[in-house]
């Protein structure tokens, strides 16, 4: 009897204790019929395509806005050349007689006008033409006199006919002379009506035949110039030529009229446009290419005669939409650009912490501090400026610009970031994900 009993306890001790493992193995306060739930291991959230920045933050990293530009990119010849200025545009001014250097009034790269006293030169012989021409008035009036004298004997038959004849030809010699004095004291720059013995000039001006910039400075104060030695050169950078070396193949492709999108070889930021007007008809040198001859057109802001540049001359005028190349950013193996919008950024909503519960306590203080924020936050937002991220496909690039076609269609006019569009990139991808 006592071992039937010992069995009975034995058996009962072995059904309390898997009825209690059981029991363990069922999460705690988990009502019946339901799962318990998963820890969020992340918070996932659409892409962020609009962004947010201040005035103080544009201005801090040099933001630059532009708009989408027409350029030649997708079918062009690529040619190096130089800025020239045809001769009717340079000048020199010289002395038209010997002396020396009194006076000099410009430096290199003054601006000079037509007709502007560049320097002044003396020399004795300027007072003996002067004197010369005053002189004539008296010799001139006297065989003047004498010629009448030997009319009136040879129609008295009292005078032979030679000394009338000899008479004339002095009268009409010192005539010429004077006329010839003449013309030299007004190339002297005198007027003739005012020469006389009280004011005679001992020094000539030497003026600008044209409009331009001093390029070189040949005289010097005291140096002695005449009329091979120029004082200065003057170039008119106002028809500034692009001469472009092509090669005989690209010859054909090339029509006078066709444009050309050049840079500068050394400061390839800015780009200038000249128009093709003739083309050569011989080799240059022994490098079997072609001269292609074009004027700038528009600004001509840092060009200067003899500057080498890049060029690349539109095939047919195909045109099509281009943005510099700072103007693209890539992400996640796509191309953007950023353009100025009306539109919001995203409000992120905060879901759950690291543990999966619900931020209850947190949006309370978040709400009880947006409402105290409130003023402040819409002053802010209303000197801010909205970024909107467009996707892109690239094209063809050249002279700092590259082809694009929008994704979705961007209007006319719209502003877009040419500069500084890897910062508001940076800014959206740093707010892309969840933030407390």
């Amino acid at each position: 009897m006592k071992v039937f009993i010992k069995i009975f306890i034995v058996c009962i001790a072995v059904t309390v204790f898997y009825g209690c493992g059981s029991n363990e193995s069922e999460p705690k306060g988990q009502p019946e019929g339901k799962e318990a739930p998963k820890s969020e291991e992340g918070h996932e959230e659409g892409p962020v395509t609009v962004a947010a920045l201040s005035a103080a933050q544009i201005k801090a990293v040099g933001i630059v806005f532009g708009g989408i530009e027409e350029k030649e990119l997708t079918a062009t010849i690529k040619a190096n050349g130089l800025l020239s200025v045809p001769n009717n545009n340079k000048a020199n001014a010289t002395a038209l007689y010997g002396g020396v250097v009194k006076t000099l009034n410009v430096q290199l790269g003054d601006h000079v006008r037509k007709g502007q006293v560049i320097a002044t030169i003396t020399n004795p012989q300027f007072v003996q033409l002067q004197e010369e021409y005053v002189s004539l008035a008296s010799k001139i009036t006297l065989a003047e006199q004498e010629m009448a004298r030997q009319q009136e004997l040879n129609e008295g038959n009292a005078g032979a006919r030679k000394n009338l004849q000899a008479a004339t030809a002095d009268f009409n010699s010192l005539r010429a002379r004077k006329a010839s004095l003449q013309q030299q004291i007004q190339l002297m720059g005198i007027n003739p009506n005012s020469v006389n013995l009280s004011n005679m000039r001992t020094s000539l001006a030497v003026t600008s035949p044209i409009n331009g910039t001093v390029s070189n400075v040949f005289a010097k104060i005291g140096s002695y110039v005449d009329v091979s030695s120029p004082v200065i050169e003057i170039v008119d950078n106002s028809l500034l030529h692009l001469d472009l070396q092509v090669f005989e193949k690209d010859l054909p492709l090339v029509k006078v009229g066709q444009l050309i999108n050049f840079q500068l070889t050394n400061n390839p930021d800015k780009t200038y446009t000249a128009k093709v007007f003739t083309i050569g008809s011989s080799f240059e040198n022994d490098s079997k290419t072609i001269a292609v001859h074009s004027t700038v057109v528009g600004s001509k802001v840092g060009l200067i005669d003899g500057m080498n540049i890049t060029g690349m001359i539109g095939v047919n005028n195909v045109r099509t939409p281009a943005v510099p190349n700072d103007a693209i950013v890539e992400a996640d193996g796509k191309y953007y650009i950023f353009v100025e919008t009306d539109k919001k950024p995203e409000e992120h909503e905060e879901g759950h912490d690291d543990h999966g519960h619900a931020h209850d306590e947190g949006e309370a203080k978040h709400a009880h501090k947006n409402e105290q924020e409130a003023g402040q936050h819409g002053e802010e937002q209303a000197k801010n400026i909205n970024f909107e991220k467009i996707e892109i496909q690239k094209g063809v690039s050249a002279l700092g610009y590259t082809a694009i076609t929008p994704v979705t269609e961007v209007p006319a006019g719209t502003k877009i970031v040419v500069k500084g569009a890897f910062f508001i990139n940076a800014k959206m991808s740093n707010t892309g994900g969840h933030e407390h």
